[in-house]
């Protein structure tokens, strides 16, 4: 068996089936036939990753173009990261040069992170194939969904980075979004299953000193799932199961409790009220916050805020700074941008539509406003036995100085919310009307308030929350972003 004569025949038998090779090399030993074999499979195994590499990008990237423009040896070598030009990418991978490119708009950091992202797995589990000893060590990497672990790699890519090491770090982040993925699947008592778990953080910090493992302490992983009473050890919402950096369950913990070490520090961008302590929680050391809601969508939290959300079935990057530094551009009034964004969270939270209009000029506002629904107009004595009889409680309001809660119950009400560019309140729960000029067919192709914003958007900036949960800003005409 250890070589072959030229001219010789070998059989290799599977179960029920045979496969004969004739040595062309006298003397081919068996590393040299297994590498042999290797090579033949090579051209298939670079054409089944690029494939891979194409689903990865449509499904984090569904409005990008992906396109091959050659191979990397004839392009010349790129920066590492790839390089970066105005609404596109161009990477190398698995010997070809590509580029993604968007239409209208740049690439964010975190979106140029994530496409790394799922190079660096991709990368990894190609290494692993062609190497039988890493591959007896490293059969976990190929796991779970390809998707779970494009995000586990963007939140701590060491897993990916160092599979060569001799002991290289656990995939927490993977391990845990099994555990919350089970636990979705699963009711307690006829209930839905809502949990949480907050991974330690690798960089050091002088608030929470690294945890003690207890002496029986058990993995974080899907065998938790199996113990009915691990449900009821945390809500997800008040507390935390708390992991350390081996991914081992330590410890229950509070999240306000937890999140009050960092309480002079600042959010980078609003976030929902109820995880303002999850987002908190993260803003030092590296830890990472994963949430499963009660309604089933599973929260990540780095960073100091929600970089993830699982939700109708995908996993969506929020890239909320990036989309909230937008809004607050256009708008020019930081505090005006602030407030409507966290009122425009806490109700897409609890899935709950909204439109929110802030006029470029007042004066348009007749364009769009039933002249009734203003609030500059003075109720007639027919119309105050209806909604403009309550005009007076918010007549000379501004945005700022009304209190958030306030706004979020005057926005739940059918129509839009409507301001000039100072804040001041123009009107409330309106029926906005389509300007004249309105695309018969933009009417036929979208939702009522999609329309609505869309339209009213060439008189200023909106922003429209659906009851899918999704916030979207428009502005021109066109949707600038969707969070």
């Amino acid at each position: 068996m250890g070589s072959l004569e030229a001219g010789e025949t070998w059989a290799w038998c599977y179960e029920d089936r045979c496969e004969f090779e004739t040595a062309e090399v006298a003397h081919e030993d068996l590393p040299a036939r297994e590498n042999r074999r290797v090579q033949s499979v090579g051209p298939f195994v670079d054409a089944l990753y690029r494939e891979f590499l194409a689903r990865g990008i449509e499904y984090f990237f569904p409005d990008a173009k992906l396109e091959v423009l050659g191979t990397a040896a004839e392009r010349g070598s790129l920066p590492p990261g790839g390089q970066a030009r105005a609404g596109e990418l161009e990477i190398d991978a698995f010997g070809f040069r590509y580029r993604l490119s968007t239409e209208g708009r740049a690439f964010s950091t975190e979106e140029a992170r994530l496409l790394d992202s799922i190079l660096r797995v991709l990368s990894a589990r190609y290494r692993v194939l062609f190497d039988a000893a890493l591959a007896a060590q490293r059969l976990h990497l190929f796991l779970g969904l390809p998707e779970d672990r494009y995000v586990a790699a963007f939140l701590d890519a060491r897993p990916y980075a160092e599979i060569a090491a001799p002991a290289p770090p656990p995939d927490r982040i993977s391990d845990a979004i099994e555990v919350l993925r089970a636990s979705a699947l699963t009711t307690y008592e006829n209930r839905r299953i809502a949990t949480g778990v907050l991974l330690f953080g690798r960089t050091p910090e002088d608030c929470h000193p690294p945890p003690s493992r207890p002496p029986d302490a058990v993995p974080y992983s899907t065998a938790l799932t199996r113990i009915r009473s691990f449900h009821r050890l945390c809500d997800g919402l008040q507390t935390l199961t708390l992991v350390d950096r081996n991914g081992f369950l330590v410890e229950l913990v509070d999240v306000q409790e937890w999140a009050a070490a960092y309480d002079g520090l600042p959010l980078p961008v609003p976030t929902i009220d109820r995880y303002a302590a999850h987002s908190r929680a993260t803003l030092c050391g590296g830890h990472v916050c994963l949430v499963l809601t009660p309604n089933g969508e599973i929260k990540i939290f780095a960073d100091g805020a929600q970089v993830f959300s699982f939700v109708d079935g995908r996993w969506r990057l929020t890239d909320a700074r990036a989309k909230y530094a937008a809004w607050c551009a256009s708008l020019r009034d930081e505090q005006a941008a602030e407030r409507l964004f966290t009122v425009a969270l806490n109700l897409a939270e609890d899935r709950r539509g909204a439109l929110f209009v802030v006029l470029d000029d007042p004066a348009t506002a007749e364009r769009i406003v039933p002249p009734d629904d203003l609030l500059t107009q003075q109720a007639t004595a027919s119309a105050r036995s209806g909604k403009q009889g309550l005009h007076y409680l918010l007549r000379g309001t501004n945005l700022l100085r009304i209190a958030p809660s306030v706004l979020e119950s005057v926005a739940r009400m059918d129509g839009a919310i409507v301001s000039d560019p100072a804040g001041q309140l123009l009107a409330f729960g309106t029926i906005l009307r389509p300007p004249s000029g309105l695309d018969p067919a933009l009417a036929a192709t979208e939702g009522g308030r999609t329309t609505a914003a869309l339209s009213a958007s060439r008189f200023g900036k909106v922003l429209m929350v659906s009851e899918d949960g999704r916030i979207s800003f428009f502005q021109e005409g066109r949707r600038v972003w969707q969070l």
